[in-house]
């Protein structure tokens, strides 16, 4: 195991914390990826329990769909290859205030090599319908308003 997959389990929730005190402001970006069968990826990180929906921070300057891009192919192995749909911009103020998530839809992509040693325990595909135990609860409400079964939300 490399060093960065050791160190960084326990040193990302001190700098998430660090750019939340250092930004009035922070933007993620999370997109639903889905495949020829209509199953959708979801990962599990190694700093957070559960399954979540794929993607991560705009970097400061970066546009919000190359960061949509980045963090697609660091934590899943997905290149998109196709339009990326908006499909909602989200507050998060749950979690942090001032914290924003900008959801896509992505249909076209392709595999790719990634490197997300120490941030992703795991990436799966699973239909809608049977989704793992401890998916999170913004990830559901996302995947049902998606399939048109809930009410569109702006709390993420």
């Amino acid at each position: 195991m490399s060093w960065r997959a050791r160190i960084e389990p326990a040193v990302r929730p001190i700098l998430q914390s660090w750019w939340r005190l250092s930004r009035g402001t922070t933007l993620g970006v999370r997109a639903i990826v889905t495949d020829r069968d209509g199953r959708v990826a979801l990962v599990r990180h190694t700093y957070v329990h559960g399954w979540y929906l794929p993607g991560g921070g705009v970097e400061r300057g970066e546009p919000v769909r190359e960061a949509l891009r980045r963090e697609l192919a660091e934590e899943a192995g997905v290149e998109v290859t196709g339009p990326a749909d908006l499909l909602g911009i989200y507050s998060n103020h749950a979690s942090f205030r001032g914290d924003h998530v900008v959801l896509f839809a992505v249909r076209d992509w392709r595999v790719c090599p990634t490197d997300h040693a120490g941030e992703i325990e795991a990436v799966d595909w699973f239909h809608p319908d049977d989704l793992p135990h401890g998916t999170s609860p913004a990830t559901l409400r996302r995947l049902r308003e998606y399939a048109g079964t809930a009410n569109p939300s702006d709390e993420w």
